[in-house]
């Protein structure tokens, strides 16, 4: 086994999942953390934690090298002032909770990655934003995400390395965004959302689980990265590339109008499809990760075949 300990902080989600799957193979132990117990499945056990206060848990955090943090209430809703809050407080206080445990460890886990958004950058049509030049958005989305990387930040861990991973869309074949679009595609509404030019900043399953391998084993690597396919695809493009994927010549387009009705009644917002979010992974680049997907249809492809 490559690793001794793997701890997946909210990792009973859908990328929690990924993840444990993924570093079943490589570590003695995976361990995830949440509200929920869950029976061992061979390495991957679940111990409880109300993601508020310490307590048994923190035993568990000793000697970890790798320790990923997933929790956060799904932004798919109506951004209501209680879902506003519960937002913000379901990421930042699970944050701080692990940055002051983390700081009074005698053997703390050896890097903390802290899974955050993307989509803290502005809307961007014009050029891709990176962790150096990228600018910032607005707006309440923007707002969680700088909440949450200082909550991640603020804490002292002199003994822990830390990544702010910010995550473009995951695509996969199980609970992802990849399987809403599959079905709009079979019905024969795979068209374009909105006017289809706003970019969007995707990666496979795949390579979220390798990057947060490649930043274990590269210890010079901190601080904010960006976790996006270095190929970024307009949505009028990605939608084309699925239906012509799975054999649909068709796909009825989605206006603005049309969209800002459906949102309210499936209960989300406009600003989760038409936000043009175009990022560049300019630091896993300039530091050698190279992608097993930098580009949508050989992505697109892998995930129909092996889609259960």
């Amino acid at each position: 086994m490559k690793y001794h300990k793997v701890i997946l902080a909210g990792g009973n989600g859908y990328l929690g999942k990924v993840l444990a799957d993924y570093y079943k193979e490589l570590a003695e132990e995976v361990l995830i953390l949440s509200r929920k117990p869950m029976a061992a499945s061979g390495n991957i056990r679940t111990e409880v934690w109300n993601g508020k206060a310490e307590g048994d848990w923190v035993k568990s955090l000793e000697g970890a090298d790798l320790l990923v943090n997933l929790c956060g209430k799904n932004v798919n809703c109506r951004y209501t002032a209680k879902n506003q809050a519960e937002i913000i407080s379901s990421r930042t206080i699970p944050t701080r909770l692990l940055g002051n445990v983390i700081g009074k460890m005698a053997q703390p886990p050896r890097l903390w990655i802290n899974v955050t958004s993307a989509t803290i950058y502005r809307h961007a049509e014009d050029h891709a934003q990176d962790e150096k030049n990228g600018e910032l958005g607005y707006g309440f989305s923007i707002e969680v995400c700088k909440q949450w990387e200082a909550a991640f930040f603020e804490s002292e861990t002199p003994n822990t390395r830390k990544v702010a991973l910010r995550m473009g869309i995951v695509l996969g074949r199980n609970d992802s965004v990849f399987p809403r679009l599959l079905n709009l595609v079979r019905l024969g509404l795979g068209g374009q959302q909105g006017d289809g030019q706003q970019y969007v900043s995707w990666i496979h399953e795949h390579d979220v689980a390798r990057c947060t391998e490649w930043l274990t084993d590269e210890e010079k690597m901190e601080g904010v990265i960006n976790c996006a396919a270095p190929v970024a695809v307009k949505n009028m493009e990605l939608m084309k590339v699925m239906r012509k994927a799975y054999g649909i010549p068709f796909g009825l387009p989605c206006p603005q109008w049309l969209l800002e009705i459906g949102v309210r009644l499936i209960g989300t917002e406009t600003e989760l499809i038409l936000k043009s979010r175009w990022v560049s992974p300019g630091r896993l680049l300039d530091n050698g990760f190279t992608f097993q997907f930098a580009e949508i249809k050989p992505a697109v492809h892998d995930i129909l075949s092996i889609r259960v």
